[in-house]
């Protein structure tokens, strides 16, 4: 392999687009979401990892909700304040969750729903 070829291999993938940031939401939260899934399926014995997924997804949507409270987010007002809306829901029912009080489905549900809409406004 002559020195040239090797640069070109080597640097090829420099040329990769970049990932956009609906792109690394979307991939973020659907992991998330399989992972609820997964462990609520597996019933009492997957609580260990519903709690896990649990905090994943309410760090998720922390960021979330800091993102839409920031003033400089283009995102448009109502879409902002039902994702804030959502974000502050996603807290409480995970509590409940958490103390056997309330089924993950709720929450499973809305990830799902915000999944639709990041996967219909991709690029």
């Amino acid at each position: 392999m002559t020195n040239i070829a090797a640069a070109r291999q080597g640097y090829g993938s420099a040329r990769a687009p970049t990932r956009s940031e609906k792109s690394i939401e979307y991939d973020i939260l659907a992991q998330i979401t399989r992972r609820l899934k997964t462990a609520a399926d597996k019933g009492p014995s997957g609580f260990a990892a519903l709690a896990s997924a649990l905090h994943d997804n309410k760090r998720l949507w922390n960021v979330f909700a800091i993102d839409v409270a920031d003033p400089n987010n283009k995102l448009p007002d109502a879409l902002r304040a039902r994702l804030f809306y959502l974000a502050e829901f996603t807290h409480s029912h995970t509590s409940a969750v958490l103390q056997r009080k309330a089924q993950v489905a709720p929450l499973i549900d809305i990830n799902m729903a915000v999944l639709r809409g990041l996967r219909g406004g991709t690029e």
